[in-house]
């Protein structure tokens, strides 16, 4: 095991997720929202474990917007770069990008294909806060 790194504007971690039928909302297999919200809530804790060796609590988020839908079948990646280091808080914007997506037109049900240039789909800036030091 290797010790937390120091909390550095700029670091990034990311994610890939298939994004499961069973996801499926609304009708055309569209995907809510809010199940992007909660990859960013994964893609933040590691962030947190990773530069302070702790889950870290999410306090806020801020400029959530949803510029495209997440479809089911949809391969996505939810990335959290850090923005600002505060003693006990961390600000990190998050960017949830479709980078493959299911092709039935291609003549088969599951036919998908990776995409030449993600789709960003949800952006937002999050607050977390951490345990003070020791």
């Amino acid at each position: 095991m290797s010790a937390p790194l120091e909390p550095e504007v700029g670091t990034a971690v990311t994610h890939r997720r298939y994004v499961s039928y069973a996801e499926a909302h609304y009708a055309g297999n569209l995907v809510d929202g809010a199940w992007g919200l909660g990859l960013f809530g994964d893609v933040a804790t590691e962030m947190c474990i990773r530069t302070d060796g702790d889950e870290g609590l999410f306090a806020s988020y801020s400029d959530v917007q949803f510029r495209a839908p997440v479809h089911a079948g949809d391969v996505v990646e939810a990335v959290a770069t850090l923005t600002r280091v505060g003693r006990r808080s961390r600000e990190m914007t998050f960017e949830l990008r479709v980078v493959a997506r299911g092709d039935a037109s291609a003549g088969s049900a599951s036919a998908a294909l990776m995409l030449d240039e993600p789709i960003v789909a949800t952006t937002a800036t999050g607050t977390v806060v951490v345990p003070a030091e020791a």
